[in-house]
């Protein structure tokens, strides 16, 4: 798999217009080779670290076919959704959260990537392009998505592509992932394969393995 990047987006903290509440959502297109370190982009910056941000959510990743689904669902604001417009890193064409898997590398110029989990879309969003319930949406769809922890440091730009270098023996993708964890009661064996996929956020995996004790413990 190769996906092509046209463009790497990075921004500062500023205030989010409204309420002027600190956020680093507004990206703007960088130009010329960006260094990508353990927590991300050197010259990107996240307002609250608590969620953003951090070396297993260094790099977020939106695809364009989303910003598509979304543009169709909210037509009003769909000049807002086009690549950059959800705060991600990188926006590509050619696959979503059915063609990605937990645990997948992905050479970007001379950098190494993991895909560590799944993005959990907030409230920016909605404040972000001024209507509340996008954010409810894409979380419903479980199309938000996805972070990458950084292997091995690099160099990388518009231009470049990410190159899958490896997928799990057993892999994860996505959309099973959301799909699962949007039933009422997912079944415990499904949620221990999740918690064990290799590549998973420490994080994901103590959730996981969370629900899947209450789940065996009040069945």
């Amino acid at each position: 798999m190769q996906l092509l990047v046209p463009q790497v987006f990075a921004g500062s903290v500023r205030p989010m217009p409204g309420d002027g509440r600190p956020t680093g959502i507004f990206k703007d297109p960088v130009a010329g080779p960006v260094e990508i370190g353990p927590e991300g982009l050197r010259i990107d910056a996240q307002a609250d670290r608590r969620v953003h941000g951090g070396p297993e959510k260094a790099v977020h990743h939106f695809p364009l076919e989303n910003h598509r689904r979304l543009a169709a669902r909210f037509p009003e604001q769909a000049a807002g959704f086009v690549a950059g417009g959800l705060g991600e890193n990188l926006s590509t064409e050619g696959a979503d959260e059915s063609g990605v898997c937990i645990g997948d590398v992905f050479a970007f110029g001379s950098a190494i990537l993991q895909l560590s989990q799944p993005r959990s879309p907030c409230w920016k969003i909605d404040a972000r392009h001024g209507l509340e319930g996008i954010a409810l949406w894409i979380a419903q769809q479980g199309i938000s998505g996805w972070y990458y922890r950084v292997l091995q440091a690099g160099v990388a730009q518009a231009g470049d592509s990410l190159c899958l270098l490896q997928r799990n023996p057993d892999p994860v993708s996505l959309r099973e992932f959301w799909d699962v964890l949007a039933l009422h009661r997912p079944a415990p064996a499904s949620l221990q394969r999740f918690a064990e996929t290799p590549g998973l956020t420490p994080s994901w995996r103590e959730r996981l393995l969370k629900r899947r004790a209450w789940l065996e413990g009040n069945s």
